[in-house]
């Protein structure tokens, strides 16, 4: 069998090659093996672009057509509040935008064994949602007359978090200077030590302590584990992949954000390149669309060949465009005219767009080129 492979190797990729022994019936004979590699040199032959053949045409098209039938907003996790996932076009929308602020950031969190086997899978899952003091806090009440604020606590979500009032005090002390601050069984009052304290300095202070950090991964608002084939892995409403990765019990090598640029300034370009193709081709898939897998690599590699990731906007790899007529074509129109009419901009009519607007031939292919040859009579 491994002579049959060697003749093909300078005719298909290693890959190709590596999936063809992986994936070859063990008891397939000499003739039927040939029979395969030549089926596959043929289709590898074939599914190759051609010289000349303007690829960022195709690969628009055959992602923008299935766009049109994605109709999904958002999925919700059953029996979890506020953990919903943006999904279907918004979400693609949101990637090739290249947006810093997500909908719904989210992490997949793999774990290591015993845990990823279910062992206290919900005592380390709380263990990671953030809880602030607003969670744990029953009620917050303004005493007008003494001019306090006293914060009620919930003993038994403080029982369920591992949370005591030393953590709850330790953590006031940070925000509440210039006011007292006393203990009780279960509450805490914070009055202020200035003689001209007033009610709307209160409600401020009040409002100041509500996110104060008490446990947990800041950021992860909700946490969700679920059983994916043979593990347990838990789902986040909230990303913070840098201080996640720093816990013992999580498999670095697999957990994964939705959040490119988190990926991009923690492993580098070549990540974030991988996370939009793995994005896009998840949305894609999860619609029941098909699209082939290079061209959604394609626009992952336009995003990102500048060594930082920019989104498809103007304000990204539009605006390193040199052309003034492709730039006023996208957005903004006028903007981009006057201002390359103040300074005495050229445009060298070398791309797709400015020569249709202005009605010329397109001289589109990738790196052809052009031929000038004397033809024999």
């Amino acid at each position: 069998m491994a002579d049959i492979f060697k003749e093909y190797e300078g005719k298909l990729p290693q890959k190709i090659l590596t999936d063809l022994k992986q994936f070859m019936p063990a008891k397939a004979s000499q003739t039927k093996i040939k029979q395969i590699c030549e089926q596959v040199v043929k289709e590898y032959n074939e599914s190759k672009a051609d010289p000349g053949e303007c690829i960022g045409n195709i690969s628009a098209e055959s992602i923008g057509e299935p766009g049109t039938q994605m109709t999904l907003n958002t999925f919700h996790f059953a029996g979890v509040a506020e953990m919903n996932v943006t999904v279907g076009l918004p979400r693609i929308i949101e990637i090739l935008d290249g947006r810093k602020e997500l909908k719904t950031p989210s992490m997949e969190i793999y774990l290591k064994k015993p845990h990823s086997q279910g062992t206290d899978i919900k005592k380390l899952a709380l263990s990671i949602k953030e809880t602030t003091l607003d969670d744990i806090t029953s009620e917050f009440q303004i005493n007008i007359v003494d001019l306090s604020v006293e914060i009620m606590l919930d003993k038994q979500i403080m029982k369920d978090a591992g949370i005591t009032n030393t953590i709850v005090a330790n953590a006031l002390k940070k925000y509440t200077k210039g006011y007292n601050l006393k203990q009780q069984d279960d509450s805490f009052v914070i009055k202020s030590k200035s003689k001209d304290a007033n009610l709307n300095d209160l409600y401020k202070i009040k409002e100041k302590l509500k996110p104060v950090h008490l446990k947990g991964i800041k950021g992860v608002t909700q946490v969700l584990p679920v059983k994916r084939d043979n593990e347990y892995l838990i789902i986040t409403a909230g990303s913070n992949l840098k201080d996640v990765l720093k816990l013992d019990v999580v498999d670095a090598s697999r957990t994964v954000t939705n959040n490119i640029y988190e990926i991009a300034d923690l492993f580098g370009i070549e990540a974030a390149r991988q996370s939009i193709i793995n994005e896009v081709f998840g949305v894609i898939e999860n619609q029941g669309l098909n699209v082939d897998i290079r061209h959604i690599m394609l626009v992952a590699d336009t995003m990102c060949n500048s060594g930082i990731v920019k989104g498809i906007t103007r304000y990204g790899i539009v605006s390193q465009k040199s052309s003034v007529l492709a730039k006023a074509s996208f957005e903004t129109p006028l903007k981009h005219i006057i201002n390359s009419a103040l300074i005495g901009e050229v445009d060298p009519l070398d791309s797709v767009v400015e020569n249709v607007m202005i009605n010329q031939p397109v001289p589109i292919g990738t790196g052809l080129p052009s031929l000038v040859t004397k033809i024999k009579k």
